[in-house]
């Protein structure tokens, strides 16, 4: 894992990261200009609070989807039984339209949240760069190293010493970048915004930095001013504060190291207690067992993750679950309001519309889906019982109003013993 002062050059991450970045270092002045704070912790969090409540209408979409997700799910694993061992080209296009129509019946679409998530995912993984690379992104943290960076770049051969420097202090999360053989500016920034309290003496004490020393000390006093977060070096990790605190025998500093990790853990999982929870009759779904255990496994695996992530990283898990489980039972209370008729008459019409852009019949389509899907669920259809004359030694052809009709005449037949 790299800090790099660069800002991030991926394609739409880096659009969308550099609009957060703006953000960050708007709120970072804020808090300078109108408070007099200067603190990076603090601004992790509004910053992250900032963000999920700007997501807010997409999950509330999610959960709309989520809520009538429990609806359509019996009948779907309905039809998949149905068709659970029949491999055949014919069952698998039957399967694929009966599902297709219980999807229309509801008015929603197969990719149900997809693109919910597809707008998160970039956002999310933009804040994460943000975070990273606070020194790309925040001005008034990058021009602390302004007058250090330029004394070291004047003195001959500072790459091989701050590499030589890394070795010995044994700090593998950040590295130079070179250009030419030499480090560039940006890189040394990248290092010096990782060093802990400790680290910074002694790269102090290095002979050849001698001379500035004093810049040194000033620039490690007001960085450390910004980096403290309730006593914590928020780009140090917990493993490390741990190691050093117990060097020194302080006990706090050990209570507060530990605290990251636990509360990155306790707030997920409270994050997934106040999510909808899956019903019985889901429980022989793969998926939905799959989410169970995922929501069950990704706390504990943050918990561990997180002591060799910097301290700031937990901080945004930390407020990201908080806020999430907030809004996740502020959204709950909300759709336990909604009317499911009117929500899914709503989507219906939403499902019209783009099927009148397209140029086709939405409320024909519609109304068929609706019809064919009650029949199968209440195995009664007068237009299965209707006998549909084809020609000899010919089938419907597939899609058909005799093919459907077919389908839930055999669907009924075949079930006709177990009523």
């Amino acid at each position: 894992m790299f800090i790099l002062a660069t800002k991030s050059s991926v394609p739409i991450l880096g659009q969308v990261a550099y609009i957060l970045g703006c953000l960050m270092d708007g709120i970072f002045k804020l808090l300078d200009n109108f408070f007099g704070i200067e603190n990076i912790g603090l601004c992790i969090i509004i910053f992250t609070l900032i963000v999920y409540l700007l997501m807010t209408p997409l999950q509330i979409k999610q959960q709309k989807f989520s809520k009538m997700s429990a609806v359509m799910n019996p009948e779907l694993q309905a039809i998949q039984k149905k068709y659970k061992d029949k491999r055949d080209q014919v069952s698998i296009q039957k399967m694929q339209e009966e599902t297709s129509m219980v999807y229309q019946k509801y008015g929603v679409s197969p990719s149900g949240s997809c693109l919910q998530l597809l707008i998160q995912m970039p956002i999310l993984l933009s804040l994460y760069q943000v975070i990273y690379r606070i020194p790309a992104y925040v001005s008034s943290a990058r021009a602390v190293f302004t007058d250090v960076v330029n004394e070291i770049l004047n003195i001959n051969g500072y790459t091989d010493i701050i590499q030589e420097f890394l070795d010995e202090q044994k700090i593998n999360q950040a590295r130079l970048i070179l250009e030419n053989d030499v480090a560039t500016k940006e890189s040394v920034i990248d290092v010096l915004y990782k060093l802990s309290p400790s680290q910074w003496q002694a790269f102090a004490d290095i002979d050849k930095f001698s001379k500035f020393s004093g810049t040194i000390d000033t620039t490690a006093a007001k960085l450390a001013k910004m980096q403290n977060f309730l006593g914590l070096n928020i780009a140090d990790t917990p493993w490390d504060i741990i190691k050093s605190a117990l060097s020194a025998g302080s006990i706090l500093l050990v209570v507060g190291a530990v605290l990251i990790p636990f509360l990155a853990w306790f707030t997920q999982w409270l994050n997934y207690r106040v999510m909808p929870q899956i019903s019985s009759d889901d429980s022989e779904n793969a998926m939905a067992n799959t989410m169970k255990s995922m929501n069950t496994f990704m706390p504990i695996f943050s918990a561990v993750m997180c002591f060799s992530f910097q301290v700031g990283i937990g901080i945004y898990w930390i407020a990201g679950a908080v806020l999430r489980s907030l809004q996740m039972l502020l959204i709950n209370r909300h759709i336990k309001k909604i009317d499911m008729d009117d929500l899914i008459k709503k989507n219906m019409e939403k499902a019209a519309k783009k099927r009148e852009k397209a140029g086709l019949p939405p409320q024909k389509i519609t109304d068929q889906a609706h019809q064919n899907v009650r029949n199968i669920d209440r195995n009664k259809n007068s237009l299965a019982n209707k006998k549909v004359d084809l020609p000899q030694n010919s089938q419907p052809k597939p899609g058909s109003i005799a093919a459907k009709a077919n389908m839930v005449k055999e669907f009924n037949e075949r079930n006709k013993g177990k009523n």
